[in-house]
């Protein structure tokens, strides 16, 4: 049963949704919505059951001293909710956990009661997948749906993907056999450097959602972070030689295929956000949750494949522990 006491009628509602594990490569969709809910200061309204979802011995609950006294907290799925202000108010319903170790359909439809309960008008999941792009270029973020009209209306791209999935896709088409408009966003992590965090691709992931619902949202030291990553990334590639080389072939195989990008839809989006962040209005939009009560050097050694020139996608790099290949369309 859903208990919601404590929590008012929402304002045009979004659900924002994350989970740790194998679609969240550098810990870039989960580290999104961590930023979030610390920028807007969002407050936990539930928590999912841990012991219907989750396997102890793979995700083990912590231990720590609360004056003194020993917690345990156990590893779950917790949902926020954070009013953004302005002229245009609006909330965002925040869902942050672990990919479940069992029962998903279940897990999905608690989500989607939750979903139902709030009035939500829209699920929107956030991913992070394993990919062959340079690290030196703009983060690749592609937004999928299963709902055609919501591609044609939004621009997405309607999802085509067979394979294995994760919770992510589970969860979207979830969503769409609900009757819930539900868009994907996925981020391409650079392979040859998985380890989180990756601020760079939170950020990425960040600016899509703010064009895809039409919000602002304050960015902090997140921006500084990304170019710091990018920098060190830079300098550890310089010391390998075979790293460097790699690069400059993503480099090379990424500009020749964004170059009918560049001039379009992209230069579009950028200055519709710089207008967007020069709005005096846009400013007043803050978070107010008071309503509720390798290896050493990090970089991995690079495939002896080379990506064809021709902008055509190689096949995916090697599977690692802990990270997600799955395509953006999934």
């Amino acid at each position: 049963m859903i208990e919601l006491e404590g929590v008012p009628e929402l304002i045009d509602p979004v659900m924002v949704a994350a989970f740790e594990g194998w679609n969240d490569a550098g810990d870039a969709a989960s580290g999104a919505v961590a930023h979030l809910d610390r920028e807007w200061k969002g407050e936990v309204f539930a928590a999912l059951d841990a012991e219907d979802y989750y396997d102890f011995q793979v995700n083990r609950p912590t231990v720590w001293l609360d004056n003194g006294v020993r917690k345990i907290t156990w590893p779950t799925t917790r949902l926020s909710v954070v009013r953004i202000g302005g002229a245009k108010p609006r909330d965002l319903v925040l869902v942050r956990g672990i990919e479940p170790s069992m029962r998903w359909r279940s897990f999905c439809n608690e989500l989607l009661g939750f979903a139902h309960e709030l009035g939500v008008e829209m699920v929107v999941i956030l991913g992070a997948l394993l990919g062959d792009t340079p690290h030196t270029r703009p983060v690749p973020v592609s937004g999928v749906t299963s709902d055609a009209d919501l591609a044609r209306t939004m621009d997405l791209e309607e999802t085509k993907y067979e394979g294995p999935t994760g919770i992510v896709g589970v969860l979207q088409e979830a969503c769409t056999h609900a009757g819930v408009p539900a868009v994907s966003l996925w981020a391409a992590v650079p392979h040859y450097v998985s380890q989180p965090p990756n601020p760079k691709a939170t950020l990425a992931l960040l600016n899509r959602l703010e064009d895809l619902i039409d919000i602002r949202i304050p960015l902090g030291e997140l921006p500084e972070d990304a170019r710091a990553w990018q920098l060190g990334v830079d300098q550890l590639a310089a010391e390998d030689s075979e790293v460097a080389e790699y690069v400059q072939t993503l480099e090379e195989a990424r500009d020749t295929a964004d170059l009918p990008e560049a001039s379009g839809d992209a230069i579009a989006r950028e200055f519709e956000r710089y207008l967007r962040r020069r709005d005096p209005s846009a400013g007043e939009q803050q978070g107010d949750g008071s309503y509720l009560r390798d290896t050493s050097s990090g970089l991995t050694r690079p495939p002896r494949r080379r990506p064809d020139p021709s902008g055509e996608e190689p096949p995916a790099p090697p599977e690692e522990p802990g990270d997600s290949p799955e395509p953006p369309s999934a």
